[in-house]
């Protein structure tokens, strides 16, 4: 794909502004040092808006526009539950996951489970936890935004790997959450606009150039396979999604941990201003991610329509750059592909950074030290981070999709995540030893599961898994212990009311999203 010199002027502009607003915000008048509330936490400041749209930001990225698109070219529509459902999952987490969040003025998730349970829990998901975001998270990231760009260009992979990490580096690490929220704002505004408009041009060349309507109803005519929510139990993609168990099953579970117990997600809340504020922007997202299949499922779908000559699924979107999108439009479009894979990359830095230098390296190598040290331990780990997933993303390549893969593997320990922060929230009596060993076995249970039973769903078996531990937290609780844990959380004391707006805006977007599965089942 080349450039036309509108088409640079636009990429240009966009890292220029993206660069600026980042250092801007990050300056400090008085030349005062962040302190570690500043850094990790962007000293709780944030407006509704900006928490609504770095939540976005953070989760949109390359898994969604190049691996999220493969599946829709893949599999079709159905894919889109992952977005979709996500709506109710963040209005649940909102109104009674956040209370008790705030309520316990925390820095990180593994610090809430310190105070809820004991340090060995702490230290062990702050252990888990970091690895994740290097070898899984990062890596896999910047190898999906590699690929669109040597797909595009034809830049070695290696140095489109290294590009992206450095061009996130340049504002994040210097300013920490601050500076990646707000640029967060700039972001979505690219990714959106931009996939938009990638969208339209996909959809409207499906409709030989007669209108996005008109390429619908030609999709709907030649592909109405891929207009399937629900899949049938014949379909080929059955164990990826399968079928009417996606609405009450696994998704629910990896939706949950992901968005309510992950720290580079639930960081942003933590720095807003107010429960208030942080709530409004967590339904913010609820909307924004019902808008989302639109710009990552619906262009994998028109590739499949055109019949896209590509070697795998998660090459669609590239491809529809390549062939689809004019020149003096690529700019923009390419902008909103980078934009997601930036800031995801920006926000798992610094929430790496965050849990090393929080849970890791204050309470463990240097409790002692002051604000300006361990703000500067910071940096230096989210640099770290980026080398390192730099260094291991090229041996991803292998992949056919690479966002079912990371969804399967994730699905491994989820399910133990989820179950830990859930009874660790709602059930008093949950003991510190029953979750640790609930933490040891679902690894092995979900390997055994999967290889025992390779023709289960792998959402079937997260189910499961989650239901078995559940079933051994609690007997191994009621087992151990005659009444409530020491720490276990008092719902009398937390305030779960909503205001007005929220409820409204809550039932909305429920609204919307009965809908689209009524048109769509």
């Amino acid at each position: 794909m080349s450039f036309g010199p509108l088409d640079t002027i636009l990429f240009i502009a966009y890292l220029l502004i993206i660069a600026g607003v980042g250092l801007w915000v990050s300056r400090r008048r008085d030349g005062a040092q962040k302190t570690a509330k500043e850094y990790f936490l962007a000293d709780q400041a944030l407006p509704w808006w900006v928490i609504g749209s770095s939540l976005i930001a953070s989760n949109i990225s390359s898994e969604q526009f190049i691996g999220m698109s493969g599946s829709g070219f893949a599999i079709g529509l159905g894919i889109a539950a992952y977005e979709w459902l996500a709506a109710p999952m963040l209005i649940i987490i909102a109104k009674y996951f956040m209370p008790i969040y705030l309520k316990k003025q925390i820095y990180t998730m593994p610090e809430f489970l310190e105070k809820r349970y004991d340090r060995r829990v702490r230290t062990s998901l702050a252990v888990f936890w970091l690895l994740l975001y290097v070898f899984v998270n990062l890596t896999s990231v910047l190898y999906l935004g590699a690929l669109s760009i040597r797909t595009l260009f034809g830049v070695d992979l290696e140095y489109a790997i290294y590009g992206l990490a450095l061009f996130s580096t340049l504002y994040s690490i210097y300013g920490g959450l601050m500076a990646v929220a707000w640029t967060d704002v700039v972001q979505v505004v690219f990714l959106t606009g931009g996939g938009l408009l990638t969208t339209y041009l996909a959809v409207n060349a499906v409709g030989h150039d007669h209108g996005f309507i008109a390429g619908i109803q030609e999709m709907l005519r030649v592909v109405p396979e891929k207009f399937r929510m629900i899949l049938p139990s014949t379909d080929p993609n059955y164990k990826d999604l399968p079928g009417i168990k996606v609405l009450v099953g696994g998704l629910w579970v990896l939706g949950f941990s992901y968005w309510g117990c992950n720290q580079y997600i639930t960081q942003r809340t933590l720095a807003g201003k107010s429960l208030k504020e942080a709530q409004r922007g967590v339904l913010f997202a609820a909307y924004l991610k019902l808008l989302m299949p639109l710009i990552v499922v619906l262009p994998g779908m028109a590739a499949f329509a055109l019949r896209a000559d590509i070697a795998k699924p998660d090459e669609a979107y590239p491809w529809l750059l390549h062939t689809i999108v004019p020149s003096g439009v690529k700019g923009v479009a390419f902008a909103a592909l980078v934009a997601a894979i930036v800031s995801t990359v920006s926000s798992m830095a610094n929430s790496t950074s965050t849990i090393f230098t929080m849970d890791i390296y204050r309470e463990y190598i240097a409790p002692h030290a002051d604000d300006r040290h361990n703000v500067r331990v910071g940096r230096i780990v989210a640099v770290a981070s980026l080398f390192i997933a730099s260094m291991i993303a090229p041996t991803l390549q292998s992949l056919e999709q690479a966002f079912q893969f990371i969804q399967e593997f994730s699905g491994f320990v989820q399910p133990a995540i989820f179950a830990l922060f859930f009874f660790g929230m709602f059930w008093q009596r949950t003991t510190t030893h029953a979750v640790l060993g609930a933490a040891l076995i679902s690894l092995p249970l979900s390997a055994a599961m999967k290889y025992g039973i390779p023709a289960m769903p792998f959402l079937d078996r997260i189910a499961i898994v989650f239901l078995i531990l559940s079933v051994f937290i609690i007997v191994v609780s009621l087992w151990e212990s005659r009444g409530n844990h020491v720490k276990g959380i008092d719902m009398r004391s937390v305030d779960f009311r909503t205001d007005p707006l929220f409820n409204i805006g809550a039932i909305g977007s429920l609204l919307i999203l009965a809908g689209l599965y009524f048109v769509f089942w």
